[in-house]
């Protein structure tokens, strides 16, 4: 098998395996921030936070932080990326803070962050083509941007993606009781002292960071997919909170494991292996709910 070569001989080793650790990271963090993002039905908002990455992409590029050949570099590519995501995620959050009762205002809502995704989607693409005319970086690779590639993951990016993971991670653990009850139920959340608008922006600071974090191996599509396809298919296996993380994470894992297995063995992209393997899930998931009626 190709995995096994991939993994066990030394020097292809140092070249995959950089890429294995990093997706498993994305997993943790994804698989439990995508339960936030089902139960708060906010799909649309991570997808246009996701794909305001490639606006930030092109500022980078035209800066001439494309190539991020050394850490410096890497670290302004991160910084300007995850700023202009940030930006984008508070404007959405501040489009759709409104009363959900409002059905008028929640669908102004949507058309803008629809402007917001496909702005940022434009802008990327202008200041990619700018860039390349003015020498400040070689033609960019469309399928890297949108699914990601597993050999561009090098060893300090894999251990920059399990920091920012463990940091995800340990700021929902502290705030896992607020954040919970308020994803479930703003309402008797708010009535109960919970501060829920601390609760929406520290989401969103967290989804951006998750973006950006996925980006260089995922790519747009996982980085959207990975927000929301977890937990879509772990309420299909039952509504209770803490068994929805648990299958959220584990499917997000397993998504990865056997995404990655996929690429190997039969060369296909990582990011769209991965999410194949998701949306299959989901599917699954789906087949069983409707098999129980």
């Amino acid at each position: 098998m190709k995995t096994l070569e991939y993994l066990s001989d030394p020097a292809l080793r140092s070249i995959f395996l950089p890429g294995v650790i990093a997706g498993l990271a994305i997993a943790l963090f994804g698989g439990m921030l995508s339960v936030f993002v089902v139960m708060k039905r906010m799909a649309f908002i991570g997808q246009g936070i996701s794909h305001a990455a490639f606006g930030g992409i092109g500022v980078a590029y035209v800066l001439g932080f494309g190539g991020a050949v050394s850490a410096g570099a890497f670290g302004a590519q991160l910084g300007i990326v995850f700023l202009f995501c940030l930006f984008a995620a508070l404007q959405i959050g501040f489009l759709t803070g409104g009363d959900p009762g409002r059905r008028g205002r929640r669908a102004q809502a949507d058309t803008a962050i629809g402007i917001v995704l496909v702005a940022s989607m434009a802008l990327g693409s202008l200041l990619l083509h700018l860039a390349e005319k003015m020498q400040r970086s070689s033609t960019v690779s469309w399928e890297s941007l949108l699914f990601g590639s597993i050999v561009s993951v090098g060893e300090a990016d894999a251990w920059a993606c399990v920091a920012i993971a463990g940091l995800i991670l340990v700021t929902l653990f502290l705030l896992r009781r607020p954040m919970t009850f308020w994803a479930f139920d703003e309402s008797a959340a708010a009535a109960f002292g919970v501060n829920t608008r601390l609760m929406r922006f520290v989401l969103l600071v967290l989804l951006a960071l998750a973006t950006v974090t996925a980006m260089k191996l995922a790519g747009v599509v996982l980085a959207t997919a990975m927000l929301v396809l977890p937990a879509a298919a772990a309420v299909q296996f039952g509504s209770d909170a803490k068994r929805v993380c648990i299958l959220s994470v584990v499917f997000a894992l397993v998504a990865v494991m056997l995404g990655v297995v996929l690429s190997f063995e039969l060369d296909w992209p990582t990011g769209a292996s991965i999410v194949l393997v998701l949306a299959v899930i989901f599917a699954l998931g789906r087949i069983k709910g409707l098999g129980s009626r």
